[in-house]
């Protein structure tokens, strides 16, 4: 990067920082601190809970899953407006009217004590899980893009992030994310349209989209139902129904985004905001993925994105990744000419045939040289979208961009760390340690637990590299803990009959299923080692699902456990009542 693009990235890190520090001055006591008083307007409220949600592994890795798959993710985002309808009339309200800093406060009264330790529990370990993923996949690009080692970049988004959400608290946060987003939409926005004037002169929009959609990228909808095909629409309106309810309904980073709001009416509006803005934000984002896949028909793509494996693969296997890039070469040659002449409408069938059969060549080397990267291949999709830019775009834009990655990154972790600090005071430390503290106490050691949380995230970072589609990752960690936390709640709002009992088994019982589901070839292929039997493989064959639906049958393993315990303990009190 040039002078003027780091000077870019810094003047956009000390802004940020001196920014959200400066509302630790603020601060007039622990519920000011942790709710900004319940102060907050809901436009505030509404681009918080978008930005906290929209994470660097957004602009990253969405951008990377539409260059390799297409249109077809947003169909995960299908759920989300009826989600934040059904919030809005229930979840809302009902938080706000029992003045809880956290979700999980409000389960001691109505079940027990270990059923609040064990729900907020799960949270943390979703939620530490989760920003260690948030911070790894800015990090691990940026450490290749720029050239830096990984801990350098991990500990620059981490630790800034901690600095002012250490001192500002959800007031940082918050403002803090409104800055983030605009940040976030002036890159996207600047790199769409250098996108599209780059294509060359007489291709528009509709060819860009013509061409992408000979592979079907274009599909957006997937109509077929599949329990194993990760994203359909019946995945996306079920499932991702599911996840959103308890992903804005029982977890705390975002509960505590609505509860900062001035009133019922201003929480409710900022959940509206993001069910009429969250899909087409998603939508614009695939798009851009989809652009660059265009732009690289006319501008050879590199065979692995990720510089560091590339120079690997130059290093330890010289002769045979040169041959693997001359297939490479050759096949994007036919593709290009197959797609000029495709979109002019030159012998269309034929020229779609060519297409198909060379971009295969092109998949098929590709995968080659990826698999030589790490056996039983790599998947380097993360890199996609910053190698372009760094790459292909001008001067200052490149700054920009990497400013917007910060920007995501740094827009979830500071609302994640907020979160988990004031789960870890109010939950554990006030509720079980020290009760009868002054506010100055709890304010100092939520600013304590918010550093450790940070540090803590960091190294979980460091061991989060080289997952995948890093976006599928983080959804894959809320989907193991999401549906059976949504459990619990709605066991506790919507059944009268409903114990503590019934909850707190309910609980353990819907993790162990989908931590079963997961595992299910784990565990055949151990069976098979012990008894040389295969018979569980058809079994987990047939009981395989995709990961979106673990937060319906999380949900529904819970709430039905609850009701079966609650009924049993109903009846025992009515007999042993005189």
């Amino acid at each position: 990067m040039s002078w003027i693009d780091w000077s870019i990235v810094a003047i956009y890190l000390a802004w940020i920082v001196w920014a959200g520090a400066g509302y630790g001055r603020k601060r007039e006591g622990l519920e000011d601190y942790l709710l900004a008083s319940r102060s907050m307007p809901w436009w505030a409220v509404g681009l918080s809970v978008m930005a906290t949600q929209m994470s660097a592994i957004t602009l990253i890795g969405t951008t990377g899953q539409a260059f390799d798959d297409g249109m077809r993710f947003v169909q995960f985002y299908l759920g989300l407006p009826l989600a934040m309808i059904i919030l809005s009339i229930t979840v809302v309200p009902f938080f706000n009217k029992a003045k809880v800093y956290t979700a999980y406060e409000y389960l001691e009264r109505r079940f027990d004590t270990r059923t609040r330790s064990l729900t907020s529990f799960f949270f943390l370990v979703s939620r530490c899980l989760g920003v260690g993923v948030i911070i790894s996949a800015p990090g691990v690009v940026l450490s290749a893009i720029l050239g830096l080692p990984l801990w350098i970049t991990v500990f620059a988004i981490g630790l800034t992030t901690t600095v002012y959400t250490m001192f500002g608290g959800i007031r940082a946060v918050t403002w803090t994310d409104v800055r983030q987003m605009v940040v976030i939409g002036v890159a996207l926005t600047v790199v769409f349209i250098i996108i599209l004037n780059a294509l060359p002169t007489g291709v528009g929009l509709g060819d860009a989209l013509e061409t992408a959609g000979i592979t079907d990228r274009t599909k957006a909808i997937d109509l077929k139902f599949d329990w194993n095909e990760k994203y359909t629409i019946w995945s996306g309106l079920i499932g991702g129904l599911f996840l959103m309810l308890s992903y804005f309904g029982c977890d705390q980073s975002q509960v505590q985004r609505y509860l900062t709001a001035k009133s019922v009416d201003e929480g409710r509006r900022s959940l509206m905001m993001n069910a009429v803005l969250k899909v087409p934000l998603q939508f614009g984002i695939l798009l851009i993925g989809l652009m660059v896949f265009v732009y690289y028909h006319y501008v050879e793509p590199e065979v692995v994105f990720n510089p560091v494996k590339r120079e690997m693969l130059n290093e330890q296997h010289p002769e045979e990744f040169a041959r693997i890039k001359e297939r490479y070469r050759n096949a994007f040659e036919e593709r290009q000419t197959a797609a000029e002449l495709y979109t002019k409408g030159s012998e269309e069938k034929r020229a779609r045939l060519d297409y198909i059969a060379a971009n295969e060549k092109m998949i098929a080397a590709r995968k080659e040289a990826l698999e030589m990267v790490q056996e039983g291949g790599y998947n380097d999709v993360n890199f996609v979208f910053p190698t372009f830019v760094t790459k292909h775009l001008p001067i200052g834009i490149v700054g920009l961009f990497i400013a917007a990655i910060f920007a995501a990154a740094m827009s979830s972790i500071s609302s994640e760390l907020n979160a988990l600090s004031t789960a870890t005071v109010i939950d554990f430390y006030r509720r079980h340690f020290r009760a009868e503290e002054s506010d100055e106490h709890y304010l100092k050691v939520s600013r304590f637990f918010t550093l450790g949380w940070g540090l803590f995230a960091c190294i979980v970072a460091l061991y989060a590299a080289n997952l995948g589609s890093l976006i599928e990752v983080v959804n894959k960690f809320g989907s193991f803990f999401y549906g059976s936390l949504l459990g619990v709640f709605v066991l506790a709002i919507g059944v009268k009959r409903a114990t503590a009992r019934g909850a707190f088994w309910g609980l353990l019982i819907g993790m162990a299923v989908i931590g079963l589901l997961n595992n299910l070839d784990s565990i055949a292929s151990t069976w098979e080692l012990l008894t040389g039997s295969q018979a569980l493989y058809s079994l987990a064959e047939n009981l395989s699902v995709s990961y979106l639906w673990y937060n319906v049958i999380g949900c529904l393993v819970v709430v039905l456990v609850g009701i079966v315990l609650g009924s049993s303990d109903k009846k025992e009190g009515e007999t042993a009542s005189p």
